[in-house]
């Protein structure tokens, strides 16, 4: 299932090889996300092309809509939207906590309101697990209490302590392919080694850091890395959770981290923001109306194999569908040249010093180039 390649003799960034049922996936690697079925913009053949290895779905919108009945019709998610590469499924635990209109949490699981017209229903670790079963899912995700923050150390522990037995009944239902764990337990340290430690001696196929980027400053974020990773079997895959920008990523690497997904590639280009080596840039703005050169030189995307910043810029102030189209092809393609690019520098040993130029060079802001 996950075979560890290499580790880097001066960080804990490590490199991998997870063998899933729908493929091989090389560690680090970057997930892009398709909740409902679809990467917003991008065609399975184009999520190909930029590099793609393995997408996510997730268990509560599917649920919602279209509805098992639809995805059992279709034959599963892979066959629904023609991706025939590995899906992993979100448990629906964190849009139930955030999303759900109302929602009242019992030991069985959580009843709730859709988020779309308001319907009654309910999400507890058996069916969270019989969905994403349902759906074909190569990696299935726990379903778990996503707390929020901040949180006193007692709603922590009792939310803790109702996963851990959700784990429990998760492991009992069978699935097509690999379940991860997830670790929860705040910002408290204590909290995050009994969380690890209950999950590893259950055992699953990978553990997931969850609890993280929910609004928390960013050295909590790292910190909720640092209190969980050395708990966590070195011969399993590390999964962080919903992050996060390049410098993140990196970071976490680092520390240990094999797998990551997040929105911002996407949701950034329907902005009119693309991702560059040296930070982010908004091609709404105005000097790029007459500027010639590609989002960054050098790039091989289908956005700067052929087209101009200025071009760019005149389709996302148009509102022209291929703008936000061709900008989030080049920000999947940049995340996942990046995590390419990590794999390389861990394979010739240099991986610290990498980290180190790439985040120097990095600007935390928006820049105009």
């Amino acid at each position: 299932m996950f075979q560890l390649l290499q580790t880097d003799s001066t960080t804990k960034a490590r490199r991998g090889r997870l063998t899933t049922r729908h493929g091989v996936i090389e560690t680090p690697v970057f997930m892009p996300v398709g909740t409902q079925g679809t990467v917003k913009a991008v065609s399975p053949d184009e999520l190909r092309e930029v590099g793609a290895q393995i997408i996510l779905g997730n268990t509560y919108h599917l649920f919602i809509r279209p509805g098992m009945d639809v995805m059992r019709h279709f034959g599963g998610l892979h066959s629904f939207m023609g991706w025939d590469g590995p899906i992993l499924t979100d448990s629906g635990g964190f849009q139930v906590f955030s999303l759900a209109k109302l929602r009242k949490i019992t030991e069985e699981g959580v009843h709730f309101q859709s988020h779309l017209d308001g319907a009654p229903c309910f999400l507890g670790p058996r069916e969270a697990m019989e969905i994403q079963a349902a759906l074909g899912s190569d990696i299935a995700m726990l379903f778990d209490e996503c707390p929020p923050y901040p949180c006193d150390h007692d709603y922590a522990a009792t939310s803790l302590d109702r996963t851990l037995r959700w784990a429990a009944k998760c492991r009992e239902v069978e699935t097509p392919g690999l379940k991860f764990g997830i670790v929860q337990g705040a910002t408290y340290a204590d909290l995050r080694r009994r969380s690890a430690e209950a999950l590893v001696a259950l055992g699953f196929d990978g553990y997931a850091i969850g609890g993280v980027s929910v609004g928390e400053p960013e050295l909590e974020m790292m910190r909720a890395v640092e209190h969980s990773e050395p708990f966590l079997p070195a011969d399993k895959p590390r999964y962080a959770m919903g992050l996060g920008t390049p410098p993140q990523m990196l970071e976490m690497v680092a520390r240990g981290v094999d797998m990551f997904d997040c929105v911002l590639p996407t949701r950034l280009a329907r902005n009119g923001t693309a991702f560059t080596s040296r930070g982010t840039i908004n091609l709404k703005n105005a000097p790029f109306a007459y500027d010639k050169g590609p989002i960054e030189d050098g790039c091989l995307c289908p956005a700067c194999r052929r087209f101009t910043r200025g071009y760019l810029r005149h389709l996302v102030k148009a509102e022209e569908i291929l703008g936000l189209r061709l900008i989030s092809q080049h920000n999947l393609y940049f995340y996942l040249g990046l995590m390419e690019r990590i794999r390389r520098e861990l394979e010739g040993g240099s991986f610290a010093s990498f980290l180190q130029s790439f985040t120097d060079g990095y600007a935390s802001h928006e820049i105009i180039l």
